[in-house]
């Protein structure tokens, strides 16, 4: 006899206003006290200050005028005169300087999981194109004074003296560069620090002030270099892509940037993703955008995406879904990656410059016989953890999802009034939120 089992309530409120949540995937518990959701979102801007102008492109080791700060990048999209982009590969050191990156991808200087990783527990080494591409390099006086002085600075930080580094030999010091070449952890760069003719330091330039252009060249760089890393390394089994915005969020500097870091293992929450798909292939509609739908927490919506106010995660949380039956991001059509960069775009115009964000992607892992749509949570790092957390692992969230819809749909309508997101998304009411309108369960493999 088929045993009936009602789903749990993943939102419940309190007689005193209090919301509980329950996030379906992976049953964190969060509470929003009743009179805490009034609070300001606690966000400081720094006084400003006037921006000297002369130093312009060498803000930080980031910007465009420090190419050399960074170890040999891997990739470079550039603007034509005549507006077209173009993806540079493996520039030689000369040429550095010869154009402008609007983005770039570097190796991370301080890896998560480094090239002596991968080597020493899987024997992996550099493929041939790869240990070609840093002999030419290392070949050149300008690239190997360039990797010399970034293994120095990489040594100084880990701790070494200059008097260590000074003693060793130029082969020694050599050794530690296999990772700017064949490593799994990249950045993505973003070109400007403050925003086109700013005046002060709070003008930064972030995701939500780039155009709608500019962040979907953003969003498919970034999708063609997680292409890059799983044909770097077959033992990559996950590439981990996220976003810290400002310092609060973890970001070592106010520059807009990417991280993609490629890892042996499919991580916790992907686990737990395909379990639940295994058991029920449509959970994805059920638990989450259906869910929201019905509870009126979808803040829009367009042919290709849909975002809604998240519930069940440790801070304000937007989810924005693909709604492609593809399930891998590079097998989107052009269409549908255009569309889930404008409806992500809008969600960091809506939250804004001052607040600090992680942008978190999740998608099927490529060894995962399931299929799993492509969704990207953007969080608001707007309070830190404290004791009630830690003692009892429930989480307290200054802002109930409803809150959180309440503050972000009229900014989308500002912003697309104001022509600064696309004009194409369906927001707040206007969006039709029928069920099931993730079609990624009649994809996949």
């Amino acid at each position: 006899m088929y045993a009936f089992t009602k789903e749990p309530d993943w939102l419940t409120t309190m007689a005193d206003g209090t919301v509980k949540q329950l996030n379906p995937f992976s049953g964190t518990e969060v509470w929003t006290v009743a009179g805490r959701g009034n609070r300001p979102l606690g966000v400081t801007l720094p006084d400003p200050v006037p921006l000297d102008l002369t130093q312009h492109g060498r803000f930080c080791a980031f910007c465009e005028q420090r190419y050399l700060d960074t170890p040999p990048e891997k990739s470079r999209m550039v603007r034509r005169d005549d507006g077209r982009r173009e993806t540079l590969y493996g520039i030689k050191p000369e040429d550095l300087f010869a154009t402008v990156a609007e983005f770039r991808r570097v190796p991370n200087l301080f890896e998560i999981l480094s090239y002596q990783y991968c080597h020493a527990n899987y024997r992996y080494t550099l493929p041939p194109r790869v240990e070609a591409r840093k002999a030419a390099y290392l070949a050149s006086s300008t690239g190997r004074d360039h990797v010399l002085r970034v293994v120095r600075a990489k040594l100084l930080a880990g701790g070494r003296t200059p008097e260590e580094i000074d003693a060793m030999s130029p082969e020694e010091r050599l050794g530690h560069t296999s990772g700017f070449f064949g490593g799994g952890h990249d950045v993505i760069i973003s070109r400007r620090h403050f925003v086109d003719g700013a005046t002060d330091n709070t003008q930064l330039a972030a995701s939500g002030t780039m155009t709608p252009d500019e962040h979907a060249h953003f969003l498919t760089f970034t999708v063609e270099s997680i292409q890059a890393l799983f044909n770097l390394n077959r033992y990559a089994r996950y590439v981990v892509v996220f976003q810290n915005w400002l310092r609060p969020a973890g970001a070592s500097f106010d520059h807009l940037h990417k991280q993609l870091v490629a890892v042996d293992e499919r991580g916790v929450q992907a686990e737990r993703a395909v379990a639940s798909l295994r058991t029920n292939p449509n959970v994805f509609n059920d638990h989450a955008v259906n869910y929201a739908g019905y509870n009126n927490l979808v803040l829009a919506e367009s042919d290709s995406a849909i975002a809604f106010a998240g519930f069940g995660h440790r801070f304000p949380s937007l989810e924005i879904y693909s709604k492609s039956e593809q399930c891998d991001p590079w097998e989107l059509s052009p269409d549908e990656l255009r569309g889930m960069s404008d409806m992500l775009h809008a969600m960091h115009a809506a939250t804004g410059v001052a607040v600090p964000s992680n942008e978190e992607w999740h998608y099927r892992p490529i060894d995962v016989d399931v299929a799993m749509p492509w969704r990207i949570v953007l969080k608001w790092r707007i309070s830190t953890l404290a004791g009630f957390e830690g003692a009892t692992k429930i989480y307290l969230n200054t802002l109930d999802p409803w809150a959180i819809r309440d503050r972000v749909v009229p900014r989308l309508q500002a912003l697309r009034d104001d022509g600064r997101i696309s004009r194409d998304l369906r927001i707040g009411d206007e969006a039709e939120c029928r069920p099931n309108s993730l079609r990624y369960h009649r994809g996949g493999r």
